[in-house]
């Protein structure tokens, strides 16, 4: 059996829990992915997580048990951006990113 492609977006505006904002599998799955390499938009490959997220709704929020890699991986997308919350300035000055 071959898997086809899926991609899941999700939407974090700081408030509540992050939550799903596009969904689309096989050729419209590639039209999203394409979107978010032309927009700029993080994109991770991990097909549990994909996985995990495949049976949400456009608009509902990510289950509390995935809340922590999410936010791993929200994290990570601010730092590539050059991004730091307040007082991780001087964590900021001793790391190599470039923005």
């Amino acid at each position: 059996m071959t898997s086809q492609k899926s991609a899941i977006g999700l939407f974090y505006d700081g408030q509540g829990a992050p939550e799903v904002s596009s969904k689309g599998f096989g050729e419209l799955a590639e039209h999203i992915i394409q979107y978010a390499k032309d927009n700029d938009i993080l994109l991770h490959q991990d097909s549990a997580l994909a996985e995990s997220l495949a049976g949400l709704e456009i608009g509902q929020q990510i289950p509390e048990e995935l809340y922590y890699v999410i936010a791993e991986l929200i994290a990570f997308s601010y730092v590539l951006q050059g991004k730091f919350p307040p007082g991780w300035q001087a964590l900021h000055n001793k790391l190599d990113v470039e923005a």
